[in-house]
């Protein structure tokens, strides 16, 4: 069912970027068409939205006094910057932006939870919404800007890379998984499933290459490589979901998604695959 929600949404956003427009839009933009990533962008908000609640739920879980409205309003605020930050931005002032953006984020953090003259937990209170920025609000605004940069196929073909090594990963260690990779993090994971989701990983990245082929002007071999490199940093990104949850003391990130956990834990290696996945299509792009 998600799947198949994925695939219908990559259609549908594909799809809109060819709808003719006029009148003020044409004279504000420039542009004869809908912009590209409508649907990504509503998509990618709601799930950054989700993912601030599941987010704050786990600084509570720690005890650690922080709101969720303070976390979802700077997630959507990073996402926002990331998304609508013009191509023509000189890059002085987009450093600029970014660094205003996180400015706001620590002290209006700050001065919300000192409201009520309480100065307990503010410190890391303020690092969860900074938290929310960077690795909710900035890592899903990647897939918006690749979406700005490519067909929507192509930011489909990032995402169910990466989710093979996921697959790839739990089938293989099920089957066969003996050596334990970090057993302190997550005690699940070994060296064989990490090893068979490289491999799936790198298989999707070479079925990627085959299906958009006039896109790329690299052949499988590239494909193969890009498959192994989301693959790895994937691994990394549940790693870094897996020491957040360990850390609040929570087997989930939520609860959202029956079978699955929570948007975070279904995401968190996309998270991370979504800006290197950004720099890689460019370099594969300009070869």
């Amino acid at each position: 069912m998600l799947i198949a929600a994925i695939i219908l949404g990559s259609w549908l956003d594909q799809s809109l970027d060819r709808v003719p427009v006029s009148g003020w839009y044409e004279e504000l933009t420039g542009r004869r068409t809908l912009p590209p990533g409508i649907v990504v962008l509503l998509a990618v908000a709601a799930l950054a939205w989700l993912g601030a609640l599941e987010l704050a739920a786990l600084y509570r879980q720690k005890s650690i006094r922080v709101s969720r409205r303070v976390v979802i309003t700077f997630t959507i605020l990073g996402l926002a910057m990331v998304a609508f930050i013009p191509k023509t931005l000189d890059a002085v002032t987009g450093v600029a932006l970014v660094n205003t953006v996180v400015a706001v984020a620590l002290v209006g953090s700050l001065a919300f939870n000192a409201r009520h003259r309480e100065v307990q937990g503010s410190a890391a209170a303020a690092g969860g919404a900074l938290l929310g920025v960077a690795y909710l609000g900035m890592m899903f605004g990647f897939m918006v800007l690749i979406r700005r940069e490519w067909s929507a196929w192509v930011l489909l073909w990032l995402i169910t890379t990466t989710k093979a090594s996921d697959i790839g990963a739990y089938f293989v260690g099920r089957s066969i998984g003996r050596h334990k990779l970090i057993p302190w993090l997550s005690p699940g994971k070994t060296w064989e499933g990490a090893f068979g989701g490289v491999a799936f990983s790198a298989g999707m990245g070479a079925l990627g290459i085959v299906v958009l082929g006039s896109q790329w002007p690299m052949g499988a071999l590239g494909g193969l490589a890009f498959g192994v490199a989301l693959s790895v940093v994937g691994q990394i990104g549940d790693l870094v979901m897996s020491l957040l949850k360990r850390d609040a003391g929570a087997k989930d990130a939520g609860s959202s998604l029956p079978g699955f956990g929570g948007i975070l834990d279904v995401l968190d290696s996309v998270l991370l695959a979504a800006p290197v996945g950004f720099w890689l299509l460019r370099v594969m792009r300009d070869l």
